[in-house]
């Protein structure tokens, strides 16, 4: 794998992503800010039998944020609360501490593995990982506060 930040293969996901994707009848919608860069995500959720059932999202960050927000996009449906918990929290590894990306269903994670040495990139790449949890959580009933960005 290229060690480019913006190698081609992050370049094409990021093209290949709907910036305005939301759902018309959510359950739940966060948005996330990071306040470094300005990106921002809205994620929009239903959830059904502990499984999310409809993924939403309006992406507005850079190319490595589009790209994590498009690999959410795909993998998200029919995802437990349990399992976006350990993407995010491989992607945070990954990121911040070195461990390997997360493997398996979202192997092409990998594909943002030269961002690790880009911290000023990091809080980018993690919105969809903490909004996607951060819907879940609401969508359920198990977090009643406001989103990154609402009025409490």
């Amino acid at each position: 794998m290229s060690e480019t930040l913006y190698n081609d293969r992050i370049l094409e996901i990021a093209r290949g992503l709907s910036a305005d994707d939301r759902l018309m009848d959510p359950q739940a919608s966060v948005q996330e800010t990071s306040p470094l860069c300005g990106s921002r995500i809205r994620v929009d959720v239903r959830v059904a039998d502990g499984r999310v059932a409809a993924y939403g999202q309006e992406v507005r960050a850079c190319t490595l944020g589009q790209s994590a927000a498009a690999i959410m996009k795909r993998h998200a449906v029919g995802r437990t609360r349990a399992e976006l918990v350990a993407v995010r929290d491989a992607m945070e590894g990954m990121l911040k501490r070195g461990d390997p990306p997360p493997g398996e269903e979202w192997a092409e994670l990998e594909v943002l593995l030269p961002a690790r040495d880009h911290k000023s990139r990091h809080a980018s790449i993690m919105l969809p990982f903490k909004a996607a949890v951060k819907a879940f959580d609401r969508a359920s009933g198990e977090d009643a506060g406001p989103a990154d960005g609402e009025p409490a």
